[in-house]
């Protein structure tokens, strides 16, 4: 495993993370066989660890306070995320501060993400929806300054919605977050325009989440794909969305190089991007723990590859299904 920094806090995180989403609550989730995967990915290096209250109401959080205390002489890095006040995902910019995080939300969240956890406190935590607008509430993020003056985090990032990275250039600008996390890959490059350049200029860590594009990436979707009834990708992967994403991850088949899959070429095309932190694929089974960390330390992707990935690039506005 390769390490990289962390923006100004100078941490040492795993180049692949692990996204903790789909075992707070998806279908077929399974706690010991998420625990497995956990454990695995810590034996094989993996040190930053990334989940959120809203994943399970704290179940996901629970089980990485489990996995912290079973590995109690390894430096494990905690990421969470507060939800908004009116459970609202993504945010709208109609949202106001005060409708998604009063300070007195802040708090009260920060505490029970620290308790589903059993933990003291976390590395990072992060606001789980973001509108820079924001910024103009100065009590935001100076109850945020005051819980972090306290010792319950020691860093603060935003999670940014969905298709719309300029909606966070503004914070990064401001000095007062350490953090971005935004989704980066193959198809979503649109953080490279504005955002990535603020992120080197002041410091700024970028986590990279969804790098599969929520499965399109995998290479393993049909235009006949379904889920369990309740699963969460059945109201994002609605036929216009599940088609069109068939329909370009067919397009990118023919440039996976022999003895490379489709997952792993989706993985190393993000970490050609130095302003990426880590990347934080969800990984419930013991075989996606190993074939991801395994894309950690390999050479370069070919720069021609890179360069036809590139024009690859699928620039997506937000929709009632998008989230």
């Amino acid at each position: 495993m390769k390490y990289r920094k962390f923006g100004k806090t100078g941490w040492d995180i795993s180049e692949i993370g692990y996204g903790m989403w789909g075992m707070g609550g998806w279908t077929e989730s399974d706690d010991q066989q998420s625990l497995k995967s956990l454990q695995k990915a810590i034996d094989l290096g993996c040190n930053f660890f990334d989940t959120a209250w809203g994943y399970g109401e704290g179940h996901s959080e629970e089980l990485l306070g489990e996995i912290v205390r079973a590995n109690p002489g390894k430096k494990l890095y905690t990421a969470t995320k507060m939800p908004p006040k009116n459970f609202q995902w993504p945010s709208k910019r109609e949202y106001v501060s005060k409708d998604c995080f009063p300070p007195d939300h802040i708090e009260e969240y920060v505490n029970k993400s620290l308790k589903n956890a059993g933990l003291d406190s976390f590395d990072l935590m992060q606001f789980h929806t973001w509108e820079d607008s924001w910024l103009q509430d100065e009590n935001v993020l100076k109850k945020m300054a005051d819980l972090k003056s306290q010792g319950l985090f020691h860093a603060i990032g935003i999670s940014m919605n969905r298709w719309e990275p300029w909606n966070g250039v503004q914070a990064v600008k401001s000095g007062l977050i350490d953090s971005v996390q935004v989704i980066y890959n193959i198809f979503d490059q649109n953080p490279q325009d504005e955002l990535f350049p603020a992120c080197k200029e002041h410091n700024v860590a970028v986590i990279a989440r969804v790098p599969f594009d929520e499965g399109t990436l995998t290479g393993l979707l049909t235009k006949e794909t379904t889920w369990p009834e309740g699963d969460w990708r059945n109201t994002y992967f609605v036929p216009e969305n599940l088609h069109s994403s068939v329909e370009h991850a067919d397009a990118l088949k023919p440039l996976v190089p022999k003895g490379m899959t489709m997952p792993e070429m989706a993985l190393r095309f993000i970490l050609e991007e130095p302003a990426v932190s880590t990347i934080i694929p969800g990984m419930r089974k013991l075989h996606h723990v190993e074939a991801n960390t395994a894309t950690s330390g390999k050479e370069p992707l070919d720069a021609n590859l890179v360069e036809e990935l590139k024009k690859h690039r699928w620039d997506r506005e937000p929709t009632e299904w998008s989230q």
